[in-house]
């Protein structure tokens, strides 16, 4: 169903040495997701955003789902409080797994990971694998550059303007549910896409 909302993938930080900002727009982001009966899945991390992300959701009695590779849990790194539980064999069948019978993904500030989990949906999305809405909180401006480069990569043709439809650039967590609900339509066929098959979408 179009704009149906009820399971979304957060991808976020695990650093906890970041800004307070960004811990108080994961909280909110969180109980809105608990007030709209919105699942979450997420990576399963009890530290950084992604352990604010929990422990929020857990406060308000809402539902969260980690998913996390067994080398990560056998390090300590999974959420004790979160009991849906997935354990992956790799970092592939992870990302694979995030993806799976949810309704849109929303990216939060994070690092390295964060950044390639989010460029990997977004390439998924370009060839019609997956074609949910994203949405990125820009949080304090800090996707601005991410912002800039995939401006760039349109105007420089090394993707086509049809794909700046695939995500949208939130400020707020007030912002995200709508976003996800008024996102466009995106296809399976997005594959097809090609400069001389623009003019027909």
């Amino acid at each position: 169903v179009p704009g149906k909302m009820t399971r979304i993938c957060v991808y976020c930080a695990s650093s906890a040495r970041i800004d307070a900002t960004y811990f108080a727009a994961t909280e909110s982001l969180a109980r809105l997701f608990v007030r709209n009966r919105i699942e979450i899945v997420y990576g399963g991390g009890a530290k950084g955003l992604m352990g604010k992300l929990a422990d929020t959701v857990i406060e308000e009695g809402g539902k969260i789902k980690g998913i996390m590779p067994k080398f990560m849990n056998e390090i300590e790194w999974a959420h004790k409080g979160v009991s849906d539980f997935e354990l992956t064999e790799t970092m592939h069948e992870r990302k694979a797994r995030f993806l799976e019978d949810v309704d849109g993904l929303v990216a939060l500030p994070g690092g390295s990971g964060t950044l390639e989990e989010l460029l990997e949906a977004i390439t998924l999305k370009r060839l019609g694998k997956f074609t949910k809405p994203i949405v990125i909180l820009n949080t304090a401006s800090f996707y601005e550059p991410l912002k800039l480069m995939l401006n760039k990569c349109v105007q420089e043709k090394f993707m086509h303007p049809k794909h700046l439809e695939m995500w949208s650039f939130v400020d707020e967590p007030e912002q995200v549910i709508e976003a996800l609900k008024k996102a466009p339509a995106w296809s399976s066929d997005a594959i097809m896409y090609s400069d001389s098959n623009y003019a027909k979408l």
